[in-house]
């Protein structure tokens, strides 16, 4: 937390950011759709611009973790794994806050949410937080290998966040809706977002999607573990 040092809020400066931004662009876009039922359209944006932070802030820090973790990996032989997990930790709490942030006015817009909330996210929010913990690890390596992978990954999360149905409906795509389906980081968010607002979770593929995501994380894990000693080199 050294980054919030002698903040009075510390890390709810994000949280209170993300409900800032929600309630802003709520406003402007609509307006600018014009949006027959403006609460719905809040608490649609509201929840999809979160989770959406959570997981584009994990992909853009995970790009620099390890070469900002230079002198540490260099003077000690902690496995690299544990720099991830601790990034990890890190966004999963700024993830909660900004999350229990925007939930607390949505309460008075659509009480069920919080049933939902209690009720319905819990495999699809499994799926995102062990998603975000194996592209930490990704990236990480990556970042730390390839030095134009921190400069790429801040374009290409933005041109996906515009690509992907967060300030609109999936529907208003189109003919290109297949894009949303193709797009990883958007198949990962829509399930909570839908378990959320309506309640429905699509267990077939929720457990499916548990399946490779637990597969994945043994093979960043493996991945870590055969790279560690390089890292130095590459940073």
């Amino acid at each position: 937390m050294a980054r919030f040092s002698r903040t009075y809020l510390g890390s709810f400066w994000l949280g209170l950011s993300n409900l800032l931004s929600v309630a802003l662009l709520g406003a402007v876009y609509g307006a600018v759709f014009n949006i027959a039922n403006p609460w719905d359209y809040v608490v649609y944006l509201g929840l999809g611009y979160t989770i959406w932070g959570f997981i584009s802030l994990t992909v853009i820090s995970a790009s620099t973790l390890f070469s900002t973790r230079r002198d540490q990996l260099i003077n000690n032989s902690l496995p690299a794994i544990f720099y991830c997990l601790e990034e990890w930790a890190f966004q999963v709490q700024t993830f909660a806050q900004s999350l229990v942030i925007v939930m607390i006015p949505i309460l008075f817009i659509k009480p069920m949410l919080w049933l939902h909330a209690l009720t319905s996210i819990w495999l699809p929010l499994i799926n995102v937080l062990l998603f975000c913990f194996w592209i930490t690890a990704l990236m990480a390596v990556l970042g730390s290998r390839f030095k134009d992978v921190a400069q790429l990954m801040p374009i290409l999360m933005q041109l996906t966040f515009l690509l992907s149905p967060i300030l609109y409906k999936k529907e208003g795509l189109g003919s290109m809706a297949f894009v949303a389906d193709l797009n990883p980081f958007y198949r990962i968010l829509a399930p909570l977002r839908t378990a959320l607002i309506d309640g429905d979770v699509y267990f077939r593929a929720e457990f499916a999607t548990l399946f490779v995501n637990i597969i994945l994380i043994l093979i960043a894990c493996y991945w870590l573990k055969r790279v560690r000693y390089n890292m130095p080199f590459w940073v």
